[in-house]
């Protein structure tokens, strides 16, 4: 390297180090009045913004996110259904074709915006589908506030995805990111990706919502209900308060993501408190199809004592399950999930899965749209966790994530997968995406387990929380602390599972009997190394544990949930065959293995186990 290049790379570097600083985050304060026309789904909005600006930048222009503006024929969401046919989105087509290209024009999402002010001045701004970029009267300095005020009106969508009037089980409004709502910015810049019907971001804010709606409407959301005894559904006592036959909700929440609340007729509410928990409401339909909701309480109830024990305490007074949507989505205190389901196990994994986003999207809340194998993978696995323990299988499995593992295995056969380092909204194929962002995620926490110990993944989570909960987490954050705890080097494995493809393939490939002994010779047919849990059954049933470690790691798992390992020496990532000699015969072995916990995400098992006769 020349003198000149290798003085410049060193300063690229210094800068690099020297922006990054002390960690910061936005802060927000929504104030908002809302009227709703119900017959002619729309209505009007007025906006007031505060806003923090916690970063070392200076900010000149700001971003708000119009989500609703892409519901429409030609929206860029449409284009990318049209272009994925068959391989996207299957809720958002019809036959292959997109559901988007024929919505009504009066039943087109639209966010108009009639003005923004910043304290008073009125601003320019731009409307991109999606994102609206404001330019600054006067630039928001390092740790200074500003205050924006926007008036709007908007037409509530045809129900394509999350959002809309009318969804396939009668829901009449289901409200979710239904306000124009400041991006976050960070170290990263603005998250301006536009919406295509996958992820979110935003920054921790605090709301104050008035509603005036119907009198006949009951109104389920994320956050605390200020007036519930001038409200019909929420207090058997209620005197409702009308203004030409409307009434007016009044909604608080703070230190949440966003404020997603949904309408209808026929919702009644129930609610109940978990000990050391929030205050959980259902709001549905009641009908044939909803009884099992009546069912829910106490498995909710042990939900969140089996979430706040593992994965750290939810720190919301309250938790909303809503029936709207078109399937499940996580919001700030509340979800909104379909409400028809056949058996309450049916219908508590979507509460579980939804449920456990407000810990891996609202309390530790990534980057989705950038990471969604964070947020959809750690969100799985903490839903195969609780599920486990809420309905255990008829038939013991060897693990709670076997069945996650296999289906892996099943897809990684078809030859489309996609890595997981890919953005949310710009995989090519949507079953491709769920198994990148919810499956991968999810084995990255199992792998993680099996290469370093279960007690070590389950202080990582801890720490995870404890360090890094109402904050925004990257993938790194949470690296350095499992490297921390287990003492291993573990960026080796990140790369692997999450930038490529690559997959994992061990088996034996021979073993020889001698007079006071057995060798077993074992193969790495794959492309990503691991460290290798091995296992002899003895004729007597008593099972003798081995761990072959993987040099990258240069440190050793010696136990874990699943057993205590005698060490050998290591096998070097770049060696194809390993040999290991164990002192029985063969008439002292019943069975030799690799993994036999079965939490190795081996595509090909089959060559894993020889059974001894």
């Amino acid at each position: 390297m020349k003198k000149s290049v290798a003085i410049l790379f060193a300063f690229i570097i210094s800068q690099f180090h020297a922006q990054q600083g002390p960690y910061y985050q936005q802060s927000a304060k929504y104030k908002m009045d809302i009227d709703v026309n119900a017959e002619k789904f729309t209505y009007e909005g007025k906006q007031t913004l505060d806003y923090k600006n916690n970063s070392p930048d200076e900010l000149n222009v700001v971003y708000f996110h119009l989500y609703w503006n892409a519901f429409k024929p030609g929206s860029m969401m449409d284009q990318r259904v049209a272009s994925q046919g068959k391989n996207g989105d299957s809720r958002l087509q019809k036959d292959g074709i997109s559901r988007l290209a024929s919505i009504p024009k009066d039943q087109e999402g639209t966010q108009n915006i009639h003005w923004i002010r910043q304290n008073g001045k009125t601003l320019k701004f731009e409307v991109q589908e999606t994102v609206m970029k404001v330019y600054l009267a006067e630039p928001i300095k390092p740790n200074a506030s500003t205050t924006f005020t926007l008036e709007w009106d908007a037409v509530i969508p045809q129900q394509i995805r999350r959002s809309g009037r009318n969804n396939r089980e009668g829901i009449d409004m289901t409200m979710t990111q239904w306000y124009p709502k400041i991006a976050e910015y960070d170290y990263d810049g603005w998250a301006t990706f536009d919406y295509i019907g996958r992820e979110f971001h935003a920054p921790f804010s605090d709301f104050d919502v008035t509603i005036k709606i119907n009198k006949d409407y009951v109104i389920g959301a994320g956050g605390i209900l200020e007036n519930p005894m001038e409200i019909k559904g929420y207090d058997a006592n209620a005197k409702i308060k009308a203004d030409k036959n409307k009434a007016t909700w009044k909604w608080t929440a703070k230190n949440i993501l966003d404020f997603a609340w949904a309408a209808d007729k026929d919702y009644i509410v129930k609610s109940f408190d978990v000990p050391e928990g929030p205050k959980v409401f259902l709001v549905y339909q009641n009908n044939d199809k909803t009884k099992v909701w009546e069912e829910a309480q106490p498995y909710i109830t042990k939900y969140y004592q089996l979430m706040n024990a593992h994965f750290g305490k939810y720190v919301y007074p309250t938790y909303s399950f809503i029936q709207g949507g078109d399937g499940g989505m996580e919001y700030g205190m509340c979800t909104m999930i379909l409400g028809e389901a056949k058996n309450i196990e049916g219908l508590m994994g979507l509460m579980a899965h939804e449920g456990a986003h407000s810990w891996y999207q609202q309390m530790l809340a990534t980057n989705e749209p950038m990471r969604p194998w964070m947020d959809e993978g750690f969100t799985s696995y903490a839903e195969g966790y609780v599920m486990n323990q809420l309905f255990p299988p008829a038939q013991k499995l060897p693990n709670p994530f076997f069945n996650s593992i296999n289906a892996y295995r099943n897809f990684v056969k078809k030859g489309i997968e996609e890595p997981a380092v890919w953005l949310g909204d710009h995989h090519d194929n949507g079953t491709s995406y769920t198994y990148a962002s919810y499956v991968k995620g999810e084995l990255y926490l199992v792998e993680l387990g099996y290469i370093m110990g279960e007690q070590n993944l389950a202080e990582t989570l801890k720490q995870y929380y404890d360090q890094w909960a109402m904050k925004h987490p990257s993938d790194r954050d949470f690296l350095h602390i499992a490297q921390k705890v287990s003492g291993m080097d573990l960026k080796w494995f990140q790369n692997y599972w999450i930038n490529t493809t690559k997959t994992i393939d061990y088996g034996i490939k021979d073993i020889k009997y001698d007079a006071k002994s057995t060798t077993i010779t074992l193969i790495n047919n794959g492309q990503v190394p691991m460290p290798i849990d091995f296992s002899i059954m003895t004729s007597d049933k008593k099972i003798v544990n081995y761990q072959i470690p993987m040099n990258m790691t240069h440190t050793w798992k010696t136990k874990d949930a699943y057993g205590e390992f005698k060490t050998m020496p290591y096998w070097s990532w770049t060696q194809k065959e390993y040999t290991i000699t164990v002192p029985y015969t063969k008439s002292q072995l019943s069975m030799v293995g690799i993994d036999i916990s079965q939490r190795l995400a081996d595509v090909n098992p089959d060559d894993n186990f020889i059974e001894v006769k």
